[in-house]
């Protein structure tokens, strides 16, 4: 597909993240005094989009946004990024999602998330976006999973790829996901999925191949943070070691979800899954050099600058 724009179709979540840095957190009854805080367009559906789009995909987003202020910032941060946003409902009977994140002194976090509306996408919302051709479908877990399993069948009956992040950890059904394209979970999303502790590559290999027997993925992506990438390949039983590139990280914050929007664009791109985890991995690397989750998503253009400088 060299030369045209990947069509990516991004079913997920899309949310406000209110950003709090205060000294810490208060105790029960306690009242403490905060430095500052903002709202940030986040939610892991919405950073997938934006990321991908960034690195010159044709991206359209499904998903549900409130009848609010916080809907329509969001809804026209997308579109900024030239994303489609047609099949991005407003939602009268639910607010916007939102997720509260006190960040104290030392860098310790809590996070409180309320789905609101992304809880709310319906069949309807999905056929109607599937209506429309797509290279491949992106999916995560901020969504209910019965709208994944149902996309899933209905991409996988139109024969389209689908590439899923399993985050957050969740307990899903794998058997319902059976042939699916790519699935990709980060070490504690492997853990949830089968158990096994991911802290090194045998592990994770151990992981991965659990995960394809499962579900009969043709590709298995574990992202392992500052380790790398893990790909296993079921079919011929092979797997592949993508090590990370040195940086420093700042944060972490949509890094997972730059890198699967990278991966999927790239591997339709190139058709080689393997140049485009090696491509995903610096995508990964300029996003956690950066504040912030959107704000520090890359461009192609300096995802390019970035592979020539480490040649």
């Amino acid at each position: 597909m060299a030369g045209e724009a990947i069509r990516l179709l991004v079913i997920g979540s899309i949310n406000m993240d209110l950003v709090m840095e205060l000294e810490k957190v208060p105790e029960a009854g306690e009242t403490v005094l905060g430095r500052s805080y903002s709202y940030i367009p986040g939610g892991k559906g919405a950073n997938q989009a934006v990321a991908a789009a960034r690195l010159g995909g044709r991206v359209t987003f499904c998903g549900r946004v409130g009848n609010d202020s916080n809907g329509k910032i969001l809804s026209d941060n997308l579109r900024a990024d030239n994303i489609d946003t047609s099949f991005l409902e407003s939602d009268d009977e639910h607010q916007t999602g939102l997720a509260v994140i006190p960040v104290e002194a030392d860098g310790e976090n809590r996070i409180m998330v309320f789905p609101g509306a992304n809880d709310a996408i319906t069949r309807c919302d999905i056929d109607r976006a599937m209506e429309q051709t797509y290279d491949a479908i992106i999916m995560q877990l901020e969504i209910p999973l019965d709208m994944v399993y149902y996309a899933f069948d209905k991409a996988k009956a139109a024969g389209i790829p689908v590439i899923l992040d399993t985050g957050p950890a969740k307990d899903i059904s794998l058997a319902k996901l059976k042939g699916i394209h790519v699935i990709s979970p980060n070490e504690s999303e492997a853990r949830a999925l089968t158990g096994i502790k991911v802290d090194d590559w045998d592990s994770g290999l151990k992981a991965a191949k659990k995960l394809a027997d499962a579900s009969d993925a043709t590709y298995v992506v574990i992202k392992m943070g500052k380790r790398g990438a893990l790909l296993y390949e079921k079919g011929n039983d092979a797997h592949e070691i993508f090590p990370a590139y040195r940086v420093k990280a700042l944060d972490s914050t949509a890094a997972g979800d730059s890198f699967t929007a990278a991966m999927a664009i790239k591997m339709l791109e190139y058709g080689d899954i393997r140049s485009a985890i090696a491509y995903a991995n610096a995508v990964g690397a300029l996003c956690v050099s950066r504040m912030g989750a959107q704000p520090s998503l890359p461009r192609a253009e300096e995802v390019e600058q970035f592979l020539s400088s480490r040649e």
